[in-house]
């Protein structure tokens, strides 16, 4: 039986001038939703330490027997708990450690860091904004708690539309990605303009646009949105032999633009599979979702 008590942590440390004044930070997950996002700092560090700190203050989250996978871009933490690697220093951080680990079940993985990986990204951006405050002499512990619950979902457990009635209007804006790869000889028709239905890029970008205004019409809880602005931009990378899409969207109002930008990349990715299935059926198209979002309650985020 799977343990009910199941979590994935990323943690990350972050030191300016190592050592200096450092952050560390841990982000939560359970059942695929953030529920705690925890940040710290200390005005003298080394990064190691705030490393190790940040698996600590995120082991300490969860119950007593919990099944976690921690995450974490630290050979020096990962190793040291799987290899066995020496502790010379650090000795007091790594029995606190080691106290808390004893407590759980733990698989340790490690991440490759600024990779894209958004867990890892945000435990990155959360421990350097606490280095960031650690430099002007600000020592500090934040908690972030996330709603657990879903917004689309009533207390009866039927799909229904968020009430965004009594949130301002405020100007929102995202961005969302996406890519599609194919044969270097479909790619050469694109860029040649020889593809029989016509130029691909310029028809494209017409429909990731469409897609945009019709969103609230494909996906059954969208709110129709205002937009104010919608952009499409492609770029050919030889290399993988694929084809980038960027989705801009803006409005002005009361609920977010995500679904919008994401519906546009999704589109115009789709178009240029229809557009030159003829040549290649076997396009892959992968890598969808939003690289930035602004507005609205939640602020900004950025997951370049």
């Amino acid at each position: 039986m799977a343990n009910p008590n199941y979590y994935q942590i990323y943690t990350d440390g972050s030191c300016k001038g190592n050592p200096g004044p450092g952050g560390w930070a841990a982000i939560i997950i359970k059942e695929g939703t953030i529920v705690q996002k925890i940040s710290g700092n200390n005005v003298q560090t080394t990064n190691n330490q705030m490393e190790i700190t940040a698996v600590i203050e995120g082991l300490k989250y969860l119950e007593i027997g919990s099944s976690v996978e921690i995450f974490s871009d630290s050979t020096y933490v990962i190793n040291s708990m799987t290899k066995n690697w020496k502790r010379n220093v650090n000795k007091e951080l790594w029995t606190l450690l080691d106290s808390e680990a004893s407590k759980q079940s733990i698989t340790w993985h490690w991440v490759k860091g600024h990779s894209g990986n958004p867990g890892n990204e945000l435990a990155d951006k959360l421990a350097y904004a606490a280095s960031e405050l650690a430099e002007k002499g600000i020592e500090t512990v934040n908690e972030f708690k996330s709603d657990q619950t879903l917004t689309h979902i009533d207390e009866n457990g039927n799909a229904s539309m968020v009430d965004v009635g009594d949130k301002d209007i405020t100007v929102r804006e995202a961005t969302a990605t996406s890519t599609i790869i194919m044969k270097p000889e479909t790619l050469k028709l694109i860029q040649d303009g020889l593809v029989n239905k016509g130029d691909v890029f310029t028809v494209a970008k017409i429909a990731g646009i469409m897609g945009a205004k019709k969103t609230s019409e494909l996906i059954p809880l969208c709110h129709p949105l205002p937009l104010d602005k919608v952009e499409i931009e492609l770029s050919i990378n030889e290399k993988s032999n694929s084809i980038t899409i960027l989705g801009y969207a803006k409005t002005s109002g009361k609920t977010g633009v995500e679904m919008e930008a994401l519906t546009a990349v999704s589109i115009a990715a789709l178009t240029i599979y229809d557009m030159a299935k003829a040549s290649d059926r076997q396009m892959v198209i992968s890598d969808i979702k939003v690289m930035k979002k602004s507005g609205g309650r939640s602020g900004n985020l950025d997951f370049t």
